[in-house]
């Protein structure tokens, strides 16, 4: 996917605000290629938005007008004096209605986040309890949190998904 402008961006927050919300949006709006963890952040203020670029490189189009519409929530919501945080009603609500995202996808070329799969089983040796874990455990230190039985590390048959 072509580079896009601050610019072109810009044309695209304020589009997107009177199309979705109905209100203009009067600041700034500009790519930030040195986010990694998210796809975008509102600063309360100044009230200007900023894109993490690599998501549209990788994601296209769709998804960041999806964090577009997350960041102009906190926008529009703080100019009109509501609940603006990400626990707020106010948020919950009016993400779900424009159609924003809740959380934005990783991204594979920053080291996105994959969950490894479960490596060590523990047994508890009394009530038989099984404690899936992805790091290892020191059997000597922990007990069974249901009889407080000792626990002994088993084999894991197949990898299993978190």
């Amino acid at each position: 996917m072509a580079m896009m402008s601050n610019e072109e961006l810009q044309a695209w927050v304020e589009r997107v605000s009177l199309e979705s919300f109905g209100v203009p949006f009067r600041h700034r709006a500009s790519f930030n290629a040195r986010l990694s963890s998210t796809g975008g952040r509102y600063f309360t203020h100044t009230h200007d938005i900023e894109i993490n670029p690599h998501q549209l490189a990788e994601n296209g189009r769709e998804e960041v007008e999806k964090i577009i519409k997350h960041e102009l929530c906190h926008y529009h919501l703080h100019l009109a004096g509501k609940g603006y945080k990400h626990r707020d009603p106010d948020f919950k609500t009016l993400l779900r209605h424009v159609g924003g995202s809740r959380f934005c996808s990783a991204l594979q070329s920053r080291g996105g986040r994959k969950t490894q799969p479960y490596r060590y089983v523990l047994l508890c040796q009394e009530c038989g309890m099984k404690y899936m874990r992805k790091r290892k455990v020191d059997t000597r230190r922990f007990r069974c949190g249901k009889c407080r039985g000792r626990l002994r590390q088993a084999t894991l048959d197949s990898p299993q998904k978190s």
